[in-house]
């Protein structure tokens, strides 16, 4: 056989290893996976509340009188109608200090004024189309970017007023489950001592993030945000108004409820945070569905026209109310600030 003095270089050549995988970039891909399967789950969960809470709620139409749910509708007094109205005031009040306290945490200033605009149309549209990160993220930046603050600013405003809402929904659930275990034990068929074991845990939780954050400076990555967590003062704050907040709008519901009921409020107003949390889960707009089907399991009473000619109503006065209301003040908004550079605009031509 011939010999090749190519075959003896290549031979001499030391063999070239395979490039080793970047620890790094195994590490975001396994991180990308995670956050797929982790968006797979939500969607399926979403999907599967939807789906049985539709079925659940056709089955409960399917028997409803409609000649009783007029009637029910007709029981209902403008006194109970004001108080409604009277309590959802309140609720939305105390929505508009989320964007305080977190304007505050973020070292902003803006005007009260402004303030209370931003919040209440972010909240009332939100609430209504869903989807809050993006409906109430773009009403807040259209209103605070006029004011010089910026998208990523706006961004951890967003994320701040969301985790005063989860911290008053501890809270008020963990409060409802202490206090009056065997109430909601009717509710959720659960043993007495377990609801009084998961209060106690869920409270024990509100109480260790409050001594965490005011142990030092706490900072939240959300989302490639960066945000330094409020401390003492300001979580406490938050947890304030978180609980006025849901305890006003729980009683904006249970003020319509038919006089004949037997829920006693600290049961309803736990059934209602499950419901909001069941419906937040679910993605529908204002959590459509899934809380009518929680309350209406929830909510004792001689007859179901009757809660449900309640819920229709608190979604009126609750929902439909404030997000015209809010369309209303976001033109005017507009309308006045053309018109103030209008005349901005008149003024310094005159001058020239």
């Amino acid at each position: 056989m011939a010999f090749d003095p190519q075959d003896e270089r290549a031979h001499d050549r030391p063999a070239q290893a395979d490039p080793l995988p970047v620890p790094s970039q195994d590490h975001d891909i396994r991180a990308e996976r995670r956050r797929q399967l982790l968006r797979l789950a939500g969607a399926t969960l979403s999907i599967a509340l939807i789906v049985i809470s539709a079925v659940v709620l056709f089955n409960i139409l399917r028997t409803v009188s409609w000649s009783d749910l007029r009637a029910a509708f007709a029981a209902t007094s403008w006194e109970q109608i004001f108080a409604a109205a009277g309590f959802t005031a309140i609720s939305y009040i105390a929505l508009t200090g989320y964007d305080a306290l977190a304007l505050r945490q973020l070292n902003l200033r803006v005007p009260y004024r402004i303030t209370a605009l931003g919040s209440f149309t972010s909240y009332a549209i939100s609430f209504t189309l869903g989807f809050p990160l993006i409906t109430g993220g773009t009403v807040r930046y259209w209103i605070y970017s006029q004011q010089g603050v910026s998208a990523g600013k706006v961004a951890s405003l967003t994320v701040m007023a969301g985790i005063t809402f989860w911290l008053g929904m501890a809270i008020v659930i963990g409060a409802a489950l202490v206090i009056d275990p065997v109430a909601i034990a009717e509710v959720n068929q659960l043993k007495v001592w377990v609801n009084m074991l998961l209060g106690i845990a869920i409270l024990a939780g509100v109480v260790a993030y409050l001594i965490w954050v005011s142990a030092g400076h706490r900072r939240l990555q959300f989302q490639g945000l960066s945000l330094e967590l409020p401390g003492f003062r300001l979580t406490s704050g938050q947890m304030v108004l978180g609980v006025i907040d849901l305890c006003a709008a729980a009683m904006a519901l249970y003020v319509l409820l038919p006089q004949s009921h037997s829920t006693d409020f600290i049961s309803f107003v736990a059934s209602y945070v499950f419901g909001c949390i069941v419906g937040i889960v679910s993605h529908t707009p204002g959590g459509l569905g899934p809380f009518e089907v929680t309350m209406l399991k929830a909510v004792t009473a001689p007859t179901q026209e009757g809660v449900l000619a309640s819920l229709l109503l608190f979604r009126a006065i609750y929902y439909v109310v404030p997000f015209v209301f809010a369309l209303a003040l976001l033109g005017a908004h507009e309308c006045l600030r053309r018109w103030a550079s209008l005349r901005a605009a008149m003024s310094s031509s005159q001058r020239k």
